[in-house]
Order: C-alpha cells, then structure tokens, then sequence
C-alpha cells in the first residue's frame, strides 16, 4: 500500500478540479490550517459522510523510562481523533 503525501494530493485535485498545482497545494494547507485552529478552540469538525475531527483529553498516567525501567508520570493531554463515518466507510467496503 502506497502511502499520498501532500505532493500527491495536490496533483491528484489540481487534476480533479481543473486547478494548478500550487492552488491544490494552497487549499490542502488552508484546510490543515483551519482543522488545527478549530480543534485547538474546543471546535470538532465535520464532514458528514467523510468523518469527525475532534480532540480527546488522555489523563496523565504512569509509564517507565525505557532505557532505564525507572517509574516516570507521563501529564495529561490533549489529542486529536478523527472518527470516519459511514460514507467513508462503505466506500472502502465497497457497499
């Protein structure tokens, strides 16, 4: 399985949509850019039939330094989820 980088994108919806490269590329990053900033205002996203993209908060918890064993706390923070929904779902399932 290949993996699309943003390069790819780009070129795969500048010749989807009739665009340039560079506008692709300018909206991939528009797009990156406006998730980020309403993920980091408390904000999900939704994409009714692509999916969510929302924010959990994982508790601190206690882990172990690898190279040592030693006990360490490892703090409470925030991460992004991204949820698929049904469309996106049946659609690698070719429903």
């Amino acid at each position: 399985m290949a993996t699309a980088g943003k390069v790819e994108l780009a070129k795969a919806i500048s010749q989807k949509i009739g665009v340039t490269q560079k506008q692709a590329t300018e909206f991939i990053n528009s797009f990156v850019e406006t998730v980020e900033e309403k993920l980091g205002g408390g904000d999900k996203v939704q994409l009714v039939g692509f999916g969510t993209f929302m924010t959990r908060k994982r508790e601190s918890r206690e882990g172990r330094r690898p190279g040592t064993g030693e006990k360490i706390l490892i703090p409470a923070s925030i991460v992004p989820v991204f949820k698929a929904g049904k469309g996106l779902k049946d659609k690698l399932n070719n429903r």
